[in-house]
């Protein structure tokens, strides 16, 4: 999707930005702690819209929650694409598989 591509682009060139330029260079200021912040309400607001059954506000909460996934992501300097690969090494592994193989902490 070139539209993620964009967004991960323009959520990179916010870091060390102005905190008054943009609500990306103001999450970034407040550090990786409040990106995470961020996500987890946004990850909340989607799940409650799907709760409900609110098809529209899911959509919306949902891209909400994807843009701070990635804005908490590059603040630690990780990106979907960083995400994408360990999708990828998990592909074609049941689920099941795959959980039991993590290591115990």
């Amino acid at each position: 999707m070139a539209v993620i591509a964009r967004l991960d682009a323009a959520i990179r060139a916010r870091r060390g930005a102005d905190p008054d330029s943009s609500h990306t260079a103001r999450l970034f200021a407040k550090g990786p702690l409040k990106c995470a912040q961020k996500f987890g309400e946004e990850a909340v607001e989607a799940v409650i819209a799907a709760s409900v059954d609110d098809r529209e506000e899911l959509k919306l909460e949902s891209a909400d929650a994807l843009y701070h996934l990635m804005v908490m992501l590059a603040s630690r300097g990780l990106s979907l694409a960083d995400v994408a690969r360990v999708l990828e090494a998990r592909e074609g592994v049941s689920g099941i598989a795959e959980k039991a193989s993590r290591k115990k902490t």
